[in-house]
């Protein structure tokens, strides 16, 4: 089965990877063609461009950083709308705004197309081992199709249900209560350490009484420093939480800790923290403190 692959950044060269070794023919782009030789050198082919890609395949996954470049991958001349033949589906392992998944289950819907999204949760370690979670949701007809392609990439599939942005607005909440754990783990660590208690030794309490890999990762991760290179970008977090905001205030809901989340991102953005872990929420605070 043919497959293409659209996007090869920290999680999409991993997750690529993963399909060339469950055996699936495997057609790539990337803004950057570099980023895509060694797959090439494994036996991927390469697109000229996203459209070229959509042609070669009636199955076509983005693992894009944002709306903007997603609307331009998939709607641009050169786009995925003008390759990907009648039934063909596009799956979005992204997190993207739930305007832009609606916008898009439309577009593909005109062209009697699918909209799939299938978005991931994991960090890039979890994408090379095969070990995401997917969040999957969109036409039953078209979600059936691609449990098979997904299933090498992950080892737990969630189908939330027949409608593309379902999975979005599932991420974007997640990916919120990440953010929160990272705010109340950062406030908590530098608290216990002004009292001149180790942070090790904190998170040996924390991770014995909540038992979460969340928790013991990214509290490993908080504790040792290790911002760089960062397995998900602070820019990136900003933005998830931007896009967690947007959707509360669709629907009327408030949401006071991400708008405090929000400002300390903010901060850090400022400082030039962007590209560091969104895990160095624990520098903003510190320089809050002082």
């Amino acid at each position: 089965m043919k497959v293409s692959f659209i996007g090869l950044g920290n999680m999409g060269f991993p997750m690529a990877q993963n399909l060339l070794k469950a055996g699936y023919e495997l057609i790539i782009f990337n803004r950057t063609p570099e980023k895509a030789e060694s797959l090439m050198h494994q036996g991927a082919r390469y697109a000229g461009t996203p459209l070229e890609a959509a042609k070669e395949s009636d199955l076509v996954i983005t693992m894009l950083s944002d709306d903007a470049a997603l609307e331009e991958v998939v709607e641009g001349p050169n786009g995925i709308l003008n390759g990907l033949p009648e039934k063909g589906i596009h799956i979005s392992a992204s997190t993207i705004s739930v305007d832009l998944a609606r916008k898009l289950s439309t577009a593909h819907a005109e062209r009697k197309q699918y909209f799939v999204s299938a978005t991931v949760l994991g960090r890039p370690d979890a994408a090379k081992a095969a070990k995401l979670r997917i969040l999957l949701a969109g036409p039953e007809q078209a979600r059936q199709r691609v449990i098979p392609v997904l299933a090498a990439l992950g080892q737990e599939i969630f189908e939330i249900g027949d409608h593309g942005e379902e999975g979005n607005v599932v991420k974007i909440g997640v990916n919120f209560l990440i953010a929160s754990m990272l705010e109340a783990l950062s406030e908590a660590h530098l608290m216990v350490e002004k009292y001149g208690v180790e942070p090790a030794r904190f998170m040996d309490v924390v991770n014995a009484l909540f038992q979460s890999p969340v928790y013991q990762n990214y509290g490993a991760i908080m504790t040792e420093q290790r911002f760089e290179p960062a397995g998900f970008k602070m820019k990136l977090g900003l933005k998830d939480v931007e896009l967690a905001i947007k959707a509360a205030q669709s629907v009327h809901t408030p949401l006071p800790l991400g708008q405090l989340i929000h400002n300390h991102f903010s901060v850090g953005m400022a400082r030039g923290y962007g590209e560091m872990d969104w895990t160095a929420l624990i520098r903003c605070l510190e320089h809050s403190s002082k």
